[in-house]
């Protein structure tokens, strides 16, 4: 297999979670520019339209399912629609996430239940449902978006760290019950990048810039540095790649 081929997508369907902005929109974009065909998954479908709009003007193939994913019942007929487009998908990316900014004793259950629903729960059970197709296939990949936080403690992230603490070891129990079916399952723990999710902190100069002094490369995170993590992770070239955690944080996990 060529250099080339080893990271070409054409002929792969992909559904990519939180694609309305952000790292899902992102990823979106960089799985399509691969060749892959994508399937847009989010809540605001505008956003998600636009998205699609945007990969089409640049040669790629998108299509667009608007759906809540913390309800479950419109969870599993998103899993099912999502075949009519391009066939079943060979990759998923969860990256739909929700970061409820409180002190500890502050957290209600209700924003443990909706930090956890949509940061955990969601790519469990949204893979469950796309993977026996994968399996049949002998070939798939699952790429979760973890995060530096789930390693790293932060004020008034408690919840959002927790759960993606979790998603790390959920990506270790899916890439052993189904990686010897083909099926390689690996995660991207991103560190700080300016999305909608991290505004509170990226619209404050001065943490900003004490978060970027942190890393080892001296700055924060900008979207074009997940491309290459993502199509390494999407594609051939990580056959012998999988449970594993990549950090791309500019060393911030490393000091």
């Amino acid at each position: 297999m060529s250099i080339q081929s080893l990271f070409d997508l054409a002929g792969k369907a992909a559904l990519v979670t939180g694609a309305s902005s952000g790292i899902g929109n992102a990823i979106a974009k960089t799985l399509a520019e691969a060749g892959a065909s994508v399937v847009l998954v989010a809540r605001r479908e505008a956003e998600l339209t636009q998205a699609k709009s945007e990969i089409e003007a640049a040669g790629g193939r998108a299509e667009v399912l608007a759906c809540d994913l913390t309800d479950r019942a419109a969870m599993g007929a998103c899993a099912a629609k999502a075949a009519t487009f391009f066939g079943a998908p060979d990759i998923l990316v969860s990256a739909a996430g929700v970061n409820i900014r409180k002190p500890m004793l502050d957290i209600s259950e209700q924003d443990w239940d909706a930090t956890l629903r949509l940061n955990l729960e969601v790519p469990f059970f949204l893979a469950q449902k796309l993977a026996p197709a994968m399996i049949a296939r002998r070939w798939g990949r699952i790429i979760n978006i973890a995060s530096l936080q789930a390693v790293r403690a932060f004020n008034n992230s408690g919840a959002y760290g927790a759960s993606k603490g979790g998603v790390i070891q959920l990506t270790r129990a899916q890439a052993e019950a189904w990686s010897r079916h083909g099926v390689n399952a690996n995660a991207i723990a991103p560190g700080f990048f300016a999305t909608p999710l991290t505004a509170p902190v990226a619209n404050d100069p001065a943490r900003w810039a004490e978060n970027a002094a942190r890393t080892f490369i001296g700055r924060n995170g900008e979207l074009a540095d997940l491309r290459g993590t993502a199509i390494y992770l999407a594609s051939h070239a990580s056959d012998f790649v999988t449970g594993q955690t990549i950090f791309v944080d500019g060393g911030f996990s490393a000091g």
